[in-house]
């Protein structure tokens, strides 16, 4: 590791919120469940309307589910990359060593950059327009549906390693 990014990591490790939720198991404990909701609420919005843009759920019209559930999963994505870097601060050289938080990271930033391009899409604005999804929207749907477990199943699998 360059010393620099050494060094940035330790600052970083002994700011005042770091040491704080080091030392108050209360803290950690409400920011860790902080990012386990957040992580919920991005899953939970993301899932659906993943399935939806499928076909492979039918709850409602589309048009009017894939705004309200789009922006519900931002909010959780905010929330959770809030609490996480959080979290990291509390380790941060330890975490950058696991290869299970590598690879979460590695999925994360995947599963948000599609989500960008998903919205900056004509496929997306085809889906709000009409109320229904196309081959490119689908395909889309099918790799944010990976991408987002898999980074919910490397954040359970950091403990792990």
């Amino acid at each position: 590791m360059p010393d620099l990014l050494r060094l940035a990591l330790e600052q970083l490790e002994n700011l005042p919120p770091s040491i704080w939720l080091r030392r108050s198991g209360t803290l950690y404990l409400l920011v860790n469940a902080a990012h386990i909701g957040s992580i919920g609420l991005l899953i939970g919005s993301i899932v659906p309307l993943d399935l939806r843009l499928l076909g492979m759920l039918k709850p409602g019209p589309l048009a009017a589910l894939a705004p309200v559930l789009a922006r519900t999963a931002a909010v959780g994505l905010a929330l959770a990359v809030l609490t996480g870097a959080m979290l990291f601060s509390v380790r941060p050289l330890e975490y950058l060593g696991n290869s299970a938080f590598l690879v979460k990271m590695g999925l994360l930033g995947a599963g948000t950059l599609n989500a960008w391009i998903v919205r900056r899409g004509q496929a997306w604005a085809r889906v709000l327009d009409q109320g229904r999804a196309g081959g490119a929207m689908r395909a889309q749907a099918g790799a944010s549906l990976l991408l987002w477990l898999g980074c919910l199943v490397a954040g359970r699998w950091i403990g792990f390693l």
